[in-house]
């Protein structure tokens, strides 16, 4: 096999621990997603508006539309309208119920914990090279919570769910961009293998779905295992819709923190570009949540910064660059206490004022929409136009 330079030192130490996942790993780090990339190959070769028109079609099922496209994207969507023998839609109810019922610590753990953990890793060269995050970092953070909505609405992953749509728009992007940057030179492929390689793609869902569940608990969550397993295989389904070759997706959420442990191991140590989308990423937070004042938006990055080093650790805080933690805040005990303690109040007073709490539950749930982009014209299923965010087309 012939492993990317930057894996060749993290690999022999993931062999250590488990050898055959960590070559599977860096295994796919050599795999894109043959089949959206044919497609996007194929659409690339045609006028820029009847492709998109194609993709439109393929997302609302407009089979008459789709017949004249190319056979590689009549092939990508007609083999996603049939799901998995595992996908059970019915069983995604009790993990729906988590999401709702935990809103506001699964948004800080995905702040604070998941996000900045996949930053830390080689994930970060792609973002980095292509300025998503640097030139539209808001709304690239509020698509993101719009597609965990979407994936937690209920009937969100049915066919006609924008749950369903949204992951496969992020897996057709994710071909684009791999086709820009394989034709960028400020890609190196010997280093780094495949642009957003299934790997980086396998891996990135163990963090949102077993890795937020842990930082969710670390916050004060409560669920139970029926609802930990139902939120786990709706990540899954939305894993699959997003090309993750089932060789690398996981099946539980043991499964999965092995495969992030293993992936952490194959990676190597935080780079520059992770330094600067780490922090980008904790000093955007104020912004997506619409504050505007510079002391108050001071304030909410110092705290989030307290947070995320109580969820990352010291160890990789250091290796992000981190800001000194205030003597205020020297232990990490302090905010995870606060937050659990916080979250067994709220529990108490739902029991006690049923009333107050249908009010709570509404609260959160518009709040989730404070923190997303849903422009009127409805999801758009137009591409990135160049590899430099800057010098692209809105899509």
């Amino acid at each position: 096999m012939n492993i990317p330079t930057d894996y060749l030192q993290g690999y022999e130490q993931a062999r250590a621990v488990n050898p055959d996942l960590a070559e599977k790993y860096v295994a796919h780090t050599l795999i894109g997603d043959p089949e959206a990339d044919a497609a996007i190959a194929e659409l690339a070769a045609i006028d820029a508006d009847q492709g998109f028109r194609f993709l439109q079609a393929g997302m609302d099922q407009e089979w008459e539309v789709l017949n004249d496209a190319p056979p590689s994207v009549r092939a990508f969507f007609q083999n996603l309208e049939t799901p998995p023998d595992w996908v059970d839609l019915e069983s995604h109810g009790p993990g729906v119920h988590l999401f709702h019922k935990n809103s506001k610590l699964l948004l800080a753990g995905m702040l604070g914990g998941v996000l900045v953990e996949g930053f830390s890793t080689n994930i970060s060269k792609s973002f980095f090279i292509t300025g998503r995050l640097r030139d539209q970092g808001v709304r690239r953070l509020q698509q993101n919570n719009r597609q965990m909505i979407e994936l937690f609405f209920p009937g969100g992953l049915m066919r006609p769910g924008d749950g369903w749509k949204l992951s496969t728009r992020v897996r057709l992007v994710h071909a684009q961009v791999r086709r820009l940057l394989a034709n960028s030179e400020d890609w190196n492929h010997e280093e780094w293998g495949v642009p957003l390689s299934a790997a980086h793609v396998g891996f990135a869902i163990t963090a949102f779905s077993a890795r937020l569940l842990k930082h969710m608990r670390s916050l004060g969550a409560r669920y139970s295992e029926e609802e930990a397993r139902s939120f786990m295989q709706i990540w899954r389904y939305s894993g699959y819709l997003l090309g993750i070759p089932e060789s690398i997706l996981y099946e539980t959420e043991e499964d999965a923190l092995e495969l992030f442990r293993i992936g952490v191991l194959c990676e190597p140590d935080p780079s520059l570009e992770s330094v600067v989308l780490a922090n980008s990423l904790v000093n955007s937070a104020p912004l997506v949540a619409g504050i505007t004042s510079s002391d108050e938006r001071r304030n909410l990055s110092g705290y989030v910064y307290h947070v995320s080093r109580a969820l990352i650790g010291k160890e990789l805080a250091a290796q992000l660059n981190y800001p000194p933690e205030p003597a205020l805040f020297a232990t990490s005990f302090g905010v995870l206490a606060w937050f659990r303690l916080n979250e067994k109040y709220e529990s108490l007073m739902r029991k006690l004022f049923p009333s107050r709490a249908r009010e709570s539950d509404f609260a959160k749930f518009t709040a989730l929409f404070d923190v997303s982009t849903y422009d009127d014209e409805g999801i758009s299923y137009r591409l990135p136009t160049h590899v430099y965010a800057e010098e692209s087309k809105r899509w």
